[in-house]
């Protein structure tokens, strides 16, 4: 149990009540449900008598772990077990004082159970209360298995949750021949599992053998031997039932009859070992053309490869959403459907309208030369252009990836011209007590 030392206590108030109970047990150290207590902790407790009578010391006793730890009354009081060199029996008018020091370290991670049995000179008064504390951990973690989920990835199990520190270190070691000699590259943490990245591919079904260092438990104690190795085989990729690719069997006959020393074998096991890596690779592709399962990387070349036009900053998710539908994309370009789908699916937006952009020109028999005559565009560029009505107002990146998409959607012959959004919510402006003034600065809202 820690010691915690304060530079000064201030005690402000002070509740006093009767106790009418005798005799009490107080002051436990550690005390009753206390947890992490060290192993080699001492365990004091004190047996008061509130009354006049004082403490029956020859009547009390005290079980840890229901074994027998002092015995007053006796010639040897405290029993071997827990007579350490701290160990003591002190006694006044009214209270009764044992610590008891363990000469065996208590059990990591156990509870302990206290019983203390006493009472008052004469009888009158009994005790008997049990109760129980939790020793620290000091149990080093197992490594209990290992696997190979992956050419470059191994995962191992312990018992119960790690950590690895920047200061964890992992071996493989093959026990059979050919063998690719591997190393670790990263290593992440998850619960009761490691996952480590290798510096490149097992050689399929050889056995290796992992030890590792460094790795603790969420109390810091670390892997210890025997527990610290385990192995594994090597990872064998998936490959169809019926393929029968052995290096081995297409050679002739009188050159395997010939290899009596095995040379030859061995030689050609370390191609097939690459040969099998090279079959799996192309068993693979499929998954890289695959929308929902590429890579990141090949995910950037499918879209580059299908001209994506956008350079848009984008997720994993809605690059795969943009591959899938980039070609339909392509066929709507010049409609106003797809500009209304781009939209939607970039930014999230309802377009409300598409509509032909309509100017102040002047009207015959109505505008007044200097008054409400604008000039207008030509008849030409009027009859292309056009206005994007949007629901809501929108971010300045907003805008500027919608003009982008639109310019690059639209006709080429059509224009462009205006973004309508909402206009903002107009704040009236209140009247305030002794700024405003009745008639000059006041609005009725």
């Amino acid at each position: 149990m820690a010691t915690v030392e304060l530079p000064a206590l201030y005690v402000d108030t002070v509740s006093l009540f009767a106790e009418t109970r005798r005799p009490l047990l107080l002051n436990r150290a550690p005390s009753p449900g206390a947890a992490d207590i060290p192993v080699d902790s001492t365990l004091a407790l004190e047996v008061v008598d509130v009354g006049v009578d004082g403490i029956a010391r020859a009547a009390t006793r005290v079980w840890v772990d229901g074994l027998l730890a002092f015995e007053g009354g006796t010639s040897v009081e405290v029993q071997p077990a827990f007579a350490g060199p701290l160990a003591e029996v002190t006694q006044t008018a009214d209270t009764l004082r044992v610590v008891l020091h363990p000469t065996v370290p208590l059990a990591s991670q156990a509870t302990v159970s206290v019983r203390v049995v006493s009472a008052t000179a004469g009888g009158e008064h009994l005790l008997d209360k049990t109760y129980t504390f939790t020793v620290e951990d000091r149990t080093a973690p197992r490594l209990v298995g290992a696997q190979a989920v992956g050419p470059k990835s191994v995962r191992l199990a312990f018992d119960e949750d790690v950590r690895v520190p920047s200061t964890a270190h992992f071996t493989f070691t093959p026990r059979g021949a050919p063998a690719v000699p591997v190393a670790s590259l990263e290593a992440a943490a998850d619960c009761t599992l490691v996952h480590l990245v290798l510096d490149t591919e097992m050689t399929p079904d050889v056995v290796y053998e992992a030890l590792v260092q460094g790795v603790t438990d969420a109390h810091g104690n670390p892997v210890l031997a025997p527990y610290h190795r385990a192995t594994f085989s090597g990872f064998r990729p998936a490959r169809p039932p019926a393929r029968s690719f052995q290096l081995w069997d297409m050679l002739p006959r009188h050159n395997r009859r010939d290899d009596v020393t095995g040379d030859l074998y061995r030689f050609i096991s370390c191609l097939q070992e690459v040969t099998d890596l090279l079959l799996s690779d192309l068993d693979a592709f499929p998954d890289f053309f695959d929308l929902e399962r590429a890579p990141e990387a090949f995910l950037d070349a499918i879209l580059q490869d299908l001209g994506n036009p956008f350079a848009f900053e984008l997720d994993v998710l809605a690059r795969r959403r943009l591959a899938s539908i980039l070609v339909a994309m392509y066929q709507q370009k010049g409609t106003a459907l797809g500009l209304r789908n781009a939209i939607r699916f970039f930014l999230g937006v309802e377009v409300k309208t598409i509509s032909p952009f309509a100017s102040d020109t002047l009207v015959l028999g109505e505008s007044e030369l200097g008054v409400d005559w604008v000039l207008g565009p030509s008849e030409r560029f009027a009859r292309y252009a056009f206005n994007v009505e949007v629901e809501r107002r929108l971010s300045p990146s907003e805008r500027q990836r919608l003009r982008a998409l639109v310019e690059y959607l639209k006709p080429a012959h059509t224009h462009f011209v205006d973004l309508v959004e909402p206009l903002p919510p107009i704040l009236p402006e209140h009247w305030e007590l002794g700024l405003s003034e009745l008639g000059e600065t006041t609005t009725l809202h």
